[in-house]
């Protein structure tokens, strides 16, 4: 009897080892199942760190008041002063008539800033807390979850809590840099707005300007003088901040980035277009951003799309590079050899392998051994 399970387990596990070579999949049992579940979902893989608590707080938490220190300067403050551009006198591109203050747009600075705040936090909230009650079955995850860390004897950040620490915490440092980009743009380029002409309020006899003629319908002198605006500097300074668009840049930063989350992250079933309408309803506020800007004269087209380009390629290189477009990382976060990769890789049975022979005397048609192939008996060593 025990002849016989012995057997039994070998041919078991010589059909195992043929279907992984082949590329099947290899048949469990129940048991066997339910452990994999157990190992992938059901018990916690725990992995203690030291390093996790001090990294975050000294280098993390550092470099994130860096740039928000270095937003601040740029925004609010002259520490970097704006770079005066010259104008054409009478040039109709800079001549629109000047919309009001910031904050009576359709789409004041304190709207923008709230939308980009709460609607991709509460996004990646929803979502976090959604994959943590309603976890996914092992078999729809190619790769197992991350690890609890454990850090000291107190301290222990579970899978779901790091990455909602992790998500939120690379969009806060992106969304400050993005600030950072369109200030700096604005900052070096100093590109007038189209309202530019109506706040700076330029004597144009005293500049020499010969006002526009028949024979002269086009600007015919460019003003480089600096003390050439009239009007009140805090409006000249800031008609000057046009290119990029920093609303721009902001909207597209939180729209691409929580797009790219919802497309990765979240599992819709029994439909192809949950996801892309929900893609498109989050483009359609920054798009109108956009419009609005352009159509109350305070950017031009240019400064839109650049600003869109700018919140766009910020957004794409921290989900691509960064968090690695939202997936988990494996328990043992080492990645294989290329000789360990290798090993992994689909192989095809030899013809010799199919019917193997026990070791001994290869015997002849009529039942004699062969005379010249003999087996040498091995020696011991």
């Amino acid at each position: 009897m025990q002849l016989g399970k012995k057997s039994l387990s070998s041919l078991a596990d010589l059909r195992a080892l043929r279907e992984r070579r082949q590329g099947c999949p290899v048949s469990r049992s129940r048991g066997q199942q339910g452990l994999a579940f157990t190992m992938a979902g059901g018990r916690p893989h725990l992995k203690r760190s030291f390093s996790i608590i001090p990294c975050f707080v000294f280098v993390e938490s550092v470099l994130l008041g860096i740039v928000v220190l270095l937003a601040y300067r740029l925004e609010f403050t002259d520490t970097f002063p704006v770079h005066t551009q010259g104008f054409f006198c009478y040039d109709s591109a800079y001549a629109k008539p000047y919309p009001g203050p910031e904050a009576a747009s359709r789409a004041p600075p304190a709207l923008i800033y709230a939308l980009v705040t709460a609607g991709p936090t509460l996004t990646i909230l929803l979502g976090e807390l959604a994959r943590a009650f309603f976890p996914a079955p092992p078999s729809a995850s190619p790769v197992s979850g991350e690890s609890t860390i454990v850090s000291g004897a107190c301290c222990r950040f579970s899978p779901p809590l790091r990455r909602l620490v992790r998500f939120l915490g690379v969009y806060s440092f992106g969304l400050f840099t993005t600030t950072i980009f369109a200030n700096a743009g604005q900052v070096v380029t100093g590109n007038p707005t189209p309202h530019f002409l109506s706040v700076c309020r330029p004597n144009y006899t005293a500049l020499g300007c010969p006002p526009p003629s028949p024979d002269r319908p086009g600007p015919d002198r460019f003003v480089t003088d600096q003390s050439a605006c009239a009007g009140s500097p805090s409006l000249v300074a800031a008609a000057r901040r046009a290119f990029p668009c920093k609303d721009a840049a902001l909207c597209a930063y939180a729209v691409t980035y929580t797009a790219m989350y919802v497309t990765l992250v979240f599992r819709v079933k029994g439909s192809r277009l949950v996801k892309p309408s929900l893609c498109l309803a989050l483009l359609c506020p920054a798009f109108l951003v956009g419009v609005v800007r352009v159509a109350e004269y305070r950017n031009h087209w240019s400064d839109v799309l650049a600003g869109f380009l700018t919140g766009a390629a910020i957004a794409t290189f921290l989900v691509t590079c960064v968090v690695h477009n939202f997936q988990s990382r494996p328990h043992s976060g080492r990645r294989l050899s290329p000789w360990e990769d290798l090993s992994q890789a689909p192989t095809m049975d030899s013809p010799l392998e199919k019917n193997p022979r026990p070791p001994g005397r290869i015997r002849h048609r009529h039942g004699s051994p062969h005379p010249s192939r003999r087996t040498v008996p091995a020696v011991a060593t």
